[in-house]
């Protein structure tokens, strides 16, 4: 792991800062945000998909195409980054693309976040989400370690053989329906079997999904709340608006793969819950993994019918969920104007340079 303190004095000597992102899952929406601040920013593209950056100029003062993404951590693009003042803000892409490898070893540039604490989203991580969840007293979906034991409705969480950043979940009634359709989906090419062993079966909860998003740094006051969505995903959300009768009819194997948001707000009395969840997965992560939360996180949620929250997934970085920057109702309660992830990093990250305490909130 890089030490901190190296990346410390570096942010240390910077003057003007810059925001850096990969063009991919959230990088508009952390540039947006970044621009109404009075940042400047640079992107990273792989070439082949760079349209929408150049697109929305307004918010990408320079666009850096690259023949793949993980030519961003290269030497002499790590040591323009450094001359150049500039602050990378992580987001799903960049673990992917990067790896938690270059991230924790390599990438000597200044990391809005705990650069120790991304590898906890993995599931197979000895002190995963889970392990946190459980420090902080949240609640979160029973697992079946061995899929005999599977006596209830479950999903199955293992990723896409071939696009690695996609999900191929599925969900089973029993051992055998488990065997039926992951046979299937081996056969098809959707899923192997190394990552089928790997997967995690949770108990389904049922009950309504919400995503609640959070924020927090070692100079914030409170843990903010900046808001709730939903995802879309596909093939699942149009499947289910079909009627039960054709739904019967069709023979397809479904899939949960997300290609938008939605925005949702929660019943005022739920918020005490969701608030507490909040500040009691912050403490717990600070104990875990020192200097704990550095920006947003995300607690994927289902409200069941007795309105208990469990929580079935966890975000440790920009969720990517830009649609809470123009429905959010809860920043205008606590700072008189609606705004979303990408906008509430610029304005820590221009605090923390305004107030000389940049070196508290990267790794």
């Amino acid at each position: 792991m890089i030490r901190r303190a190296e990346i410390q004095k570096i942010v240390n000597g910077y003057d003007d800062l810059r925001i850096g992102v990969l063009g991919s899952h959230s990088a508009l929406e952390i540039m947006d945000g970044a621009k109404d601040e009075g940042l400047n920013t640079i992107v990273f593209c792989q070439k082949g998909r760079e349209t929408p950056y150049q697109r929305f100029d307004r918010i990408a003062d320079e666009i850096k195409i690259l023949k793949k993404f993980g030519d961003m951590s290269s030497a002499k693009n790590q040591k323009m980054l450094r001359d150049t003042n500039t602050v990378i803000v992580p987001h799903r892409s960049l673990t992917a693309y990067l790896g938690y490898d270059v991230i924790e070893n390599s990438l000597k540039v200044p990391i809005f976040g705990n650069r120790a604490l991304f590898q906890a989203e993995e599931r197979n991580n000895k002190k995963n989400q889970y392990y946190l969840l459980k420090k902080a007293g949240i609640k979160y979906p029973k697992i079946f370690k061995n899929p005999k034991d599977i006596n209830k409705p479950a999903i199955v969480k293992v990723q896409e053989k071939k696009r690695k950043l996609e999900r191929a979940f599925f969900t089973v009634t029993s051992f055998s329906d488990y065997k039926k359709k992951s046979e299937s989906r081996i056969k098809q090419g959707i899923i192997s079997k190394n990552d089928l062993k790997n997967a995690v079966i949770e108990q389904l909860a049922i009950g309504t999904y919400l995503n609640f998003n959070y924020f927090h740094t070692p100079i914030s006051n409170n843990v903010d709340f900046i808001g709730i969505e939903r995802r879309l995903q596909t093939n699942i959300h149009d499947y289910n608006a079909l009627p039960a009768k054709q739904q019967l009819e069709l023979d397809i194997d479904l899939q949960n793969i997300e290609v938008g948001h939605t925005p949702a707000s929660i019943r005022e009395s739920l918020l005490e819950k969701v608030i507490t969840m909040g500040d009691k997965f912050v403490a717990a992560v600070k104990k875990e993994y020192p200097p704990g939360i550095i920006g947003p996180f995300s607690l994927q949620s289902v409200i069941t019918k007795d309105l208990d929250i469990i929580v079935y997934d966890v975000s440790l970085r920009v969720p990517g969920n830009p649609i809470l920057a123009t429905t959010s109702p809860y920043t205008k309660y606590q700072y008189g104007q609606t705004f979303g992830i990408g906008r509430r990093i610029a304005m820590e990250i221009k605090s923390a340079q305004e107030n000389d305490l940049l070196s508290k909130i990267v790794t």
